[in-house]
């Protein structure tokens, strides 16, 4: 494993540990050469996922770019890195289980959104405003007005 921090190529493991319910290994990393430790993980690969983009082109699936997305949703809001983390690996257990070979991006929109929704409002409208591409003030207005209905229905029942 390549130390991030000097990109020295021998590092030694320290401890390990399963980690998220046993579907990966927290391995505790030290570099032979700087000293420092850093933490890696383990998952097992499963089988490659693309994913159908809405102009139809096909692209391998990437943790990174729900991560972006979420973050970006998620600035300077008062939601930690742990949560943001559990919401990511939710969405990701939630993808791999259908066990399909493609997924539609608007599947992982829309499961995106729905974890944000739970987690803080704000988040939520910030992701939604760049994942339906809002074209003016309008039609953004009608997606908080159809949110803030959902959200009263749910506080009466």
């Amino acid at each position: 494993m390549k130390c991030p921090y000097c990109g020295a190529q021998d590092t030694k493991v320290i401890d390990s540990r399963p980690a998220d319910d046993n579907s990966a290994i927290r391995r505790r990393r030290q570099c032979e050469q700087c000293g420092k430790r850093f933490t890696t993980y383990e998952k097992l690969e499963t089988l490659p996922l693309m994913i159908i983009k809405k102009d139809n082109s096909r692209e391998a699936y990437d943790r990174s770019k729900i991560e972006k997305g979420i973050l970006l949703s998620c600035h300077k809001r008062p939601i930690s890195s742990e949560q943001i983390r559990n919401m990511i690996d939710e969405i990701e257990t939630e993808i791999f289980s259908r066990e399909e070979k493609e997924i539609p991006a608007s599947d992982v929109g829309e499961l995106v959104m729905r974890k944000l929704k739970d987690v803080d409002e704000v988040a939520y409208v910030r992701f939604a405003s760049v994942y339906r591409e809002f074209k003016d003030v309008n039609a953004f207005m009608e997606e908080l007005a159809k949110f803030l209905n959902n959200k009263q229905e749910k506080d009466h029942a």
